[in-house]
């Protein structure tokens, strides 16, 4: 028998206190990774055992004994044995084998392309999966590897077991990213307590420690995701106004612009350039150093070794500069197009937050200020805000005060219509958790089903858009074309995943999917949607209200044709032969491209078959008075 617990007068805890576990903050980088807790709405980073490092570079060693290594330790092997490391693979989290072909020989690991690509069948494209060593594994198991890693070092620092967490994820991730980066945590022990955007995350560390209020700009330059987020903070509640971002631009493409120049620069001194995937590693590994030297420095000398034949490079600040210049101008061109659509101008943001490892480097930090007009934040260290924040969001999750964080969804969500058109539900930039509901009809008579297509996009049409789900609504009782009421609902929880549900008012008949993407958008994708919707809009409006016109002009034919193969008696030849007409011209200039020859032919179609409708519209009200004298109608 439980004995009851007996405590000093005013020494009683609150209800459940002492069953409270800790739960960690968790930025998971494609450079570093870094794990927090906050405790009192105090947060601070967990350091390695000797109480020095905060950061874990995101590399893991896969040893031929069966060891897993993770971190520093790992990312020293990449000169030793290359072909057992891993690193950014942040990049592949929630991707297909199609969306990496483009960019595998990029890579600093070899990915593992079948030659049949849809082997998987109905369960989706399939994953990308990469060779380490004598292993084949997916991004979603080197993540939680990395996660592990992390998990141990909270629990040894303090003491005692962590089984839940917040974890970041880039804003611009969509359902297939998130849904991995879930994944890979689950089969690492940890529970996501919420995904939390990392522009948001940096936003809450730096509002809870210079008790800032008001609008604010958030410039993420990580090592693979650029993301910039605008802020209103104010009493305690920090809502996302506009997001945008690139998932493939960040200090990897740094890396890569480096080694680029070192090899062009060994071809111009008559050295073999060639580099396998090991030599291709040590050289990224080489070019980041330089990179974080050219941080504090005005130029360094390189010797470099690639497969025993020696280099020597000299590379000044100015040169780096050049090599970076176009990455750095499209995160300024990302920018103000986000403050473009949240219809804010720059000297109305009062700081700029930093975030990201790659905000060190001098160009950046100049681009950002001269945009902005001032001299952005960088009081707390860019690598570990984002984990701090994440900590304080744990802390509020578990039982701590908190602040109200409104992220927002970064790409609008929709449904195909007929013709191939995209209604959109949920439009980009809308707080989240929300839920909203549209009503659909049938398209035809006695239609029992209906296909609910998914889809995340700015463009007009389908086909332009990224395909989320498909799902059937069965059980539709057969009615008239347009009678039937289907009201569908987008949920879109506080991660950012979605579910939509279809439900058939009249009779209740319902349909729920989870939407949970295979894999992600491919690296130009995401960014590229945006942009797209703005270069292509008048033109998608233009087709858009072309396929519209064409869905209404057939629908008309098929009500008509239905009219006349219903009440045949009441037309006369003149009748059929002058609608017949009109149904042939107006279904050959549905083939065409022109929408007002369309809307002229339609409405000509209305005014021959006017007659034969006004006569069955007679006969209709005849039936319906059928022995029924004036005085009875009055009463009616």
């Amino acid at each position: 028998m439980a004995l009851l617990k007996i405590h000093e007068p005013g020494q009683t805890p609150m209800p459940h206190a002492e069953d409270r576990k800790l739960a960690v903050g968790i930025d998971l980088g494609t450079t570093n990774s870094v794990v927090a807790v906050s405790r009192d709405d105090t947060p601070e980073v967990l350091r390695d055992i000797s109480g020095g490092a905060a950061i874990v570079p995101s590399v893991v060693y896969y040893g031929a004994d069966g060891a897993v290594i993770v971190g520093a330790d790992a990312f020293a092997r990449i000169n030793d044995d290359a072909s057992r490391v891993v690193s950014s693979v942040k990049r592949l989290m929630g991707r297909g084998i199609e969306d990496v072909k483009s960019i595998a020989g990029t890579l600093p690991y070899h990915v593992e392309i079948p030659e049949d690509a849809s082997a998987n069948g109905d369960n989706g494209p399939v994953m990308v999966r990469l060779n380490v060593g004598d292993r084949v594994l997916t991004p979603v198991e080197v993540s939680a590897d990395i996660l592990r890693a992390l998990k141990i070092r909270a629990e040894s620092a303090l003491e005692q077991d962590i089984e839940k967490a917040v974890i970041t994820v880039p804003a611009y991730f969509d359902d297939g990213a998130r849904t991995a980066t879930k994944d890979a945590a689950k089969l690492a022990g940890i529970e996501v307590l919420r995904l939390v955007n990392e522009p948001t995350a940096a936003a809450l560390a730096y509002g809870l420690d210079n008790g800032a209020e008001g609008l604010y700009a958030v410039y993420d330059l990580g090592g693979g995701t650029f993301d910039i987020s605008l802020l209103r903070m104010q009493k305690g509640v920090f809502q996302v106004k506009a997001t945008g971002g690139d998932a493939a631009l960040g200090g990897d493409d740094f890396d890569h612009a480096i080694a680029e120049y070192l090899l062009a620069d060994r071809r111009a001194q008559n050295l073999a350039d060639d580099v396998d995937t090991s030599a291709a590693k040590r050289l990224l590994k080489t070019a980041r150093g330089i990179k974080e030297s050219l941080t504090v420095r005005d130029d360094i000398d390189i010797t470099l070794d690639l497969n025993e034949v020696i280099s020597t490079h000299h590379i000044s600040r100015a040169q780096f500069d050049d090599m970076i210049r176009p990455l750095v101008d499209r995160t300024v061109a990302i920018t103000e197009r986000v403050l473009d659509d949240a219809d804010i101008l720059p000297d109305e943001i009062r700081g700029v937050v930093l975030v990201g490892g790659s905000t060190r480097v001098p160009m950046v930090r100049a681009a950002v200020a001269a945009l902005f007009g001032q001299e952005p934040l960088s009081n707390i260290d860019p690598d570990e805000v984002v984990a701090l924040g994440a900590a304080l969001q744990a802390d509020a999750l578990t039982g701590g005060s908190g602040n109200l964080l409104l992220d927002v969804t970064p790409l609008s969500l929709g449904l195909e219509t007929m013709g191939g058109i995209v209604e959109k539900v949920i439009d980009r930039n809308t707080p989240i958790p929300v839920a909203k509901g549209q009503e659909f009809t049938t398209y035809q008579d006695g239609q029992s089903a209906m296909m609910i297509h998914v889809v995340q996009g700015e463009r007009e049409m389908v086909d332009q858009c990224r395909s989320l789900a498909r799902f059937v609504l069965t059980g539709i009782p057969p009615m008239a074309a347009g009678a039937a009421r289907i009201k569908v609902t987008f949920q879109v929880d506080a991660d950012g995943l979605l579910t939509v549900s279809a439900r058939e008012e009249t009779t209740g008949v319902e349909q729920e999917v989870a939407v949970k993407p295979t894999y992600g958008i491919n690296e130009g994708e995401m960014a590229n949607m945006l942009r797209d919707s703005m270069v292509n809009a008048r033109q998608d409006m233009e087709l858009r209200l072309l396929t519209e016109a064409r869905v209404e002009a057939r629908r008309n034919i098929l009500a008509v044709e239905a009219a006349m193969k219903m009440d045949q008696e009441l037309l006369t030849s003149d009748d059929s032969k002058a609608i017949n007409t009109a149904i042939d011209r107006l279904q050959a200039a549905m083939a065409l491209d022109d929408r007002d020859v369309i809307n002229d032919l339609a409405e000509a179609l209305d005014g021959v078959s006017r007659p034969f409708a006004e006569r069955r519209m007679d006969r209709g009200i005849r039936t319906a008075l059928a022995g029924h004298n004036i005085d009875d109608v009055a009463r009616r």
